[in-house]
């Protein structure tokens, strides 16, 4: 063989590997529709499941799984919390009407002329006189 054949050759098999690479990206784009169709078949199918994908993402599709309990139980949690934050503003609600109506009690009880009429039971009176105020000052030690 001389050179020039070689050559030739080598021109030729280039021209071939075009060539196929062509008809190739002609194909990839009927197999990508039918892998579209085809993948989507297996997802309803299940066929999915059992290939060498999941099993090669098994962590990744577990982790997934765990955000997805995380997220329902947040929301669990967060409507537990909604309900006990509702029934304790009831009880204090409560509590708040309770000591409003035994303060209005007590005012009743004791005012000034309930008191009088309970004094004079024990023969104690009221005084005419107005209280006078002793203040005492200090010597400031300096």
């Amino acid at each position: 063989m001389s050179d020039k054949d070689f050559i030739a050759h080598s021109d030729q098999e280039t021209a071939n590997k075009k060539q196929s690479s062509k008809d190739s990206s002609g194909d990839s784009k009927q197999s990508t529709r039918g892998s579209k169709t085809n993948t989507f078949t297996q997802i309803l199918n299940g066929d999915f499941l059992t290939r060498e994908f999941v099993l090669n993402n098994l962590n990744f599709i577990f982790f997934i799984i765990f955000l997805l309990l995380l997220v329902v139980g947040k929301g669990y949690y967060g409507k537990q919390l909604s309900d006990e934050i509702n029934a304790t503003q009831q009880e204090v609600d409560q509590n708040a009407a309770e000591f409003i109506e035994s303060k209005a009690k007590l005012e009743t009880i004791t005012r000034r002329y309930k008191l009088v009429e309970k004094l004079e039971k024990r023969q104690l009176k009221e005084t005419q006189n107005a209280t006078k105020v002793i203040r005492v000052k200090r010597k400031s030690n300096e």
